[in-house]
C-alpha cells in the first residue's frame, strides 16, 4: 500500500504508525532525488496548457503564473524560475483570488476546479509521463516488496475536494497504482492459488 502523510508530523509517530514501510520525501525540501517530484522542481519544457508553443520550468510556477487575483493579474515570470523560491503569490499582497487563466492568450477565466483539472493536474501528469520514469520505476518496484509513505506539505487525495489544496504526492499514488500491476489475484485453476 501507499500512504501519505504530512512532512510536519514528528518521523518517529510516522515509524510508528508504519513500522514496515519506507518513508519518502516528494516535497520541495527533500534532501533526496525524490524531490523531482515536487510541482515547485524545475523539470523544464513543461507545456503549458492552452498556450502551445510556451513552457514552463515547473507546474508550481505554470500554476501560479496563470493565476489571476482581484488586485492582479498573471505573473508570466513564475514560468521560469528555477530555484524553486519565489513563486507562490499570496491573497494578502494580490487580494482575492478570481480563478486562473486559460493559457496565455486567453482572457478567459477557469474556476478552481476546471483549472486544478486542466492545469496543475495536465501538467502535473506531463511531467510523470515525460520526465520521471525513471523514478516511477523505483517507486513501483518498491511498493511492490513493501508499504510505502509519501510526504507531503497538503495530504488531500480528492481531486473534487476544493477544501484543501491537492496533495501532489497523492497524483504520484494515484498514477502508480493505475498503470502498474501492484496486486494480481491469483486465476482460477492455476499454480497461483
Amino acid at each position: 500500500m501507499i500512504y501519505i502523510e504530512n512532512k510536519k508530523k514528528k518521523i518517529e509517530n510516522i515509524k510508528k504508525k508504519y513500522p514496515c514501510a519506507e518513508i519518502i520525501d516528494l516535497t520541495s525540501t527533500s534532501d533526496s532525488v525524490f524531490v523531482r517530484f515536487s510541482p515547485f522542481y524545475p523539470t523544464g519544457d513543461i507545456p503549458i496548457p492552452f498556450s502551445a508553443p510556451e513552457t514552463g520550468d515547473s507546474v508550481e510556477g505554470i500554476w501560479q503564473g496563470l493565476k489571476v487575483f482581484q488586485n492582479k493579474g498573471t505573473d508570466f515570470s513564475k514560468f521560469k524560475i528555477q530555484n524553486m523560491k519565489g513563486i507562490k503569490r499570496s491573497i494578502r499582497v494580490n487580494g482575492p483570488i478570481i480563478g486562473h487563466q486559460k493559457g496565455m492568450f486567453s482572457n478567459d477565466i477557469l474556476d478552481y476546479l476546471p483549472a486544478r483539472e486542466s492545469i496543475f493536474i495536465t501538467s502535473y501528469y506531463w511531467v510523470l509521463d515525460n520526465k520521471l520514469q525513471d523514478l516511477l520505476t523505483v517507486l513501483i518496484n518498491k511498493s511492490k516488496e513493501k508499504d510505502l509513505v509519501f510526504l507531503d506539505y497538503n495530504v488531500n487525495e480528492d481531486v473534487l475536494s476544493l477544501k484543501k489544496p491537492l496533495s501532489h504526492a497523492a497524483l504520484v499514488k494515484k498514477y502508480i497504482e493505475t498503470t502498474s500491476n501492484l496486486y494480481s489475484a491469483p486465476v482460477q485453476g492455476s499454480l497461483d492459488f
